[in-house]
């Protein structure tokens, strides 16, 4: 039998694979629609996880529940129509996939279930796959948060007028230690784990909405 922690940070591995691949792969694909080709002359159009991990960020986020994927270098000079929309919406597309994603292996996940017999096996693969679920959610929640370096501080900088524009590059320049500080005083995670939670809920009530009449 595995130790319950090792066996989640096991589970962990290809949980943290897919949710970083998915969520990159999203803001480079958008970024490449609006007719930006540095993330296709970046290699980054694939959902390889390999080419989208940073090795440190994610030992982080192994060992530590905090961590980052490689970002995808985009040219907002380069978006088709109005630049600031093509920003909120580059910045918009990896937390949308991200929560896309966790639902979608929710729906796996209970389908799984019901096909298989109870077993060793069967628990390990339903911690998988609630793990990758429970990932999905919080990379999806936690990057949009209007904090720097976060996607949701770009899509704050695209809703805001441009006379904010100083205001925000000063609070840019302090971003990743107003994160550190956050995250130390467990503020964020007061914030997070309800959050993540509550949609983990609903999107279980749905599921069970949309299963509950191939049950009966």
């Amino acid at each position: 039998m595995f130790d319950i922690k090792l066996a989640t940070i096991i589970a962990n591995i290809p949980a943290l694979m897919i949710g970083f691949a998915f969520h990159e792969f999203a803001h480079a694909w958008v970024a490449d629609r609006l007719g930006d080709p540095t993330p296709r002359s970046q290699g980054r159009l694939t959902l390889n996880p390999f080419v989208h991990l940073d090795l440190f960020g994610t030992l982080m986020a192994l060992l530590y529940r905090f961590g980052w994927a490689k970002p995808v270098i985009t040219n907002p000079h380069y978006y088709r129509g109005d630049k600031r929309r093509g920003q909120m919406m580059v910045s918009l597309a990896g937390s949308i996939m991200n929560l896309i994603t966790a639902f979608v292996v929710m729906l796996l996940w209970f389908l799984t279930m019901l096909w298989l017999e109870a077993s060793e096996w069967s628990g390990i693969l339903s911690l998988v796959f609630q793990s990758t679920v429970l990932m999905n959610l919080g990379l999806g929640v936690f990057n949009l948060l209007p904090i720097p370096p976060l996607d949701g501080f770009g899509v704050l900088s695209s809703l805001l007028p441009e006379r904010f524009a100083p205001q925000l590059q000063m609070i840019e320049q302090y971003g990743f230690v107003i994160l550190i500080v956050l995250l130390f005083t467990d503020v964020l995670g007061n914030v997070l784990s309800p959050t993540v939670i509550g949609i983990f809920d609903a999107y279980q009530k749905i599921i069970s909405l949309i299963l509950t009449p191939f049950l009966v």
